[in-house]
């Protein structure tokens, strides 16, 4: 009897240690759930990463921008999955201006952070799009930092410098020429570095301008999911 009340006791320890190997734990049912969801029969996904060049249909500016305030832009390129266009070219893309930063007087350059949020087809079909500024392609004032794409305008110091040298030569030949002497020449030329460097330092560095068809390299920071019944309909 204490034989087979052993054994019973130890196959009821298998069976049930056998059970709890075979439930997939919490992170392995989530990849499960995500693989499906990226299978499903008529939907398609663009993955995140990819890159979608895009061109503003509107002029932006540090200057009079403000956090909340819309962003319009289209799709310069289409986009293939699998041998078919899934973006064409001119489907319309709508953002937001999530942070504006003037340049300061003295230090700081100007910066603009904005987020691509929808994506709108000809045929009306829209789908939430997670987006972020990658690049500014052919931009020779303004560069792009950070995972989320913060556009900083270029500083503007060497202008100041030539203010300043400006300035003091032109100080420096006024007093030249009243004081017809050298003494003159350095007094005029102390005069006019300090009027340069003060109006270096209370103006504002260059502000953050995008003209209407500035290229902007989009990328997308998680796959997107499209429906494609509606991507076809007209």
């Amino acid at each position: 009897m204490r034989q087979i009340a052993f054994l019973l006791l130890a196959f009821s320890f298998s069976y049930a240690l056998g059970q709890e190997t075979a439930q997939p734990s919490g992170d392995s049912q989530a990849n499960v759930t995500a693989q499906e969801s990226s299978t499903v029969p008529g939907r398609i996904t663009v993955p995140s990463g990819t890159q979608v060049p895009l061109v503003l249909k509107q002029a932006i500016s540090t200057k009079n921008a403000k956090p909340g305030d819309a962003v319009y832009a289209e799709t310069a390129f289409p986009i293939v999955v699998n041998d078919k266009i899934i973006i064409p070219a001119g489907t319309y893309v709508q953002g937001r201006i999530s942070d504006v930063k003037r340049a300061g007087r003295v230090k700081g350059r100007a910066e603009l952070l904005m987020h691509f949020t929808t994506l709108v087809y000809p045929s009306g079909y829209t789908a939430l799009l997670p987006g972020a500024v990658e690049n500014m392609p052919g931009s020779e004032k303004q560069e792009v930092k950070g995972q989320e794409g913060t556009v900083k305008q270029d500083s503007d110091k060497m202008k100041d410098v030539g203010t300043i040298a400006s300035t003091a030569g032109t100080g420096a030949t006024i007093g030249a020429l009243a004081g017809r002497n050298l003494k003159g020449a350095g007094i005029g030329g102390l005069a006019g570095a300090a009027a340069g460097l003060g109006y270096a330092m209370l103006s504002r560095g260059a502000d953050v301008t995008l003209p209407a068809g500035t290229s902007v390299q989009m990328i997308l920071q998680r796959p997107l999911v499209l429906e494609e019944a509606k991507l076809n309909r007209r």
